[in-house]
């Protein structure tokens, strides 16, 4: 049970500190970090809990990463459903830390959109659902693409969490103004549901298009890889 441990404690890391930067602090008046510094955050939160929890359960606090490493054969198929239930529970606790966190303000009236993805009309910069649907596929086939490359034995390990890190960074940079960034259904899931009012319905768009992004990004980066370099082994129940 260890790693599924690992992956929910690190998917609450996730949604907490990123959403959360989004919440508490990206509109603070004079002090906001705006879309820069919620993109950091998210950025942050990945590299902190891979070099926290990588060695114990590969670090990937995503479903659609985990369903994208087992599509490029580097992720056991027996192991898939027990990390996407890990992530989303954690997911889910981090957004309730949040939501306890946000409504204690001696001021509140209102959870607002709560870091929720959206599109259409509740897409930040008024995106259409096609574009949000494109947008969601591309970064997330490019994020598994990257964690591909970094994490082979061929590529320098001790800097994979750099790089997976600020490839979510840049990911954030693009396309917060178009669906408030998923690239993760763990993290979208989980701030809806506290949202209360249209996430929900749209969750749906943020759970497809990641996962169809990542198992573009698994095939094709086991097709581009030349077949002389060997695959890492496939990562196996160990706990």
């Amino acid at each position: 049970m260890k790693k599924y441990i690992a992956e929910f404690i690190g998917t609450m890391w996730l949604v907490l500190g990123g959403c959360g930067a989004a919440v508490l602090d990206a509109a603070f008046p004079n002090l906001g970090i705006g879309f820069l510094g919620v993109a950091l955050a998210f950025g942050l939160t990945v590299l902190t809990g891979v070099y926290a929890f990588g060695h114990i359960s590969g670090g990937h606090f995503n479903p659609a990463v985990s369903i994208g490493l087992w599509a490029g054969g580097r992720f056991a198929g027996k192991e898939v459903v027990p990390y996407i239930i890990s992530q989303v529970l954690g997911g889910i606790l981090g957004a309730a830390i949040l939501y306890v966190i946000a409504t204690g303000k001696s001021d509140f009236t209102s959870i607002g959109d709560f870091a929720s993805n959206g599109y259409g009309a509740h897409s930040p910069g008024g995106y259409n659902m096609a574009a949000c649907l494109i947008c969601e596929i591309v970064m997330t086939f490019m994020f598994v693409m990257v964690i591909m490359g970094a994490t082979h034995k061929k590529a320098s390990g001790a800097f994979a969490g750099v790089a997976i890190g600020l490839a979510l960074t840049l990911i954030h940079l693009i396309s917060i103004p178009v669906t408030n960034t998923s690239v993760n259904p763990a993290r979208s899931l989980a701030p809806a549901i506290f949202q209360g009012d249209w996430a929900m319905g749209q969750v749906w768009l943020f759970w497809l298009a990641p996962i169809v992004g990542a198992i573009l990004a698994g095939g094709v980066y086991k097709w581009l890889l030349p077949n002389n370099i060997p695959e890492p082994e496939t990562l196996e129940p160990h706990a």
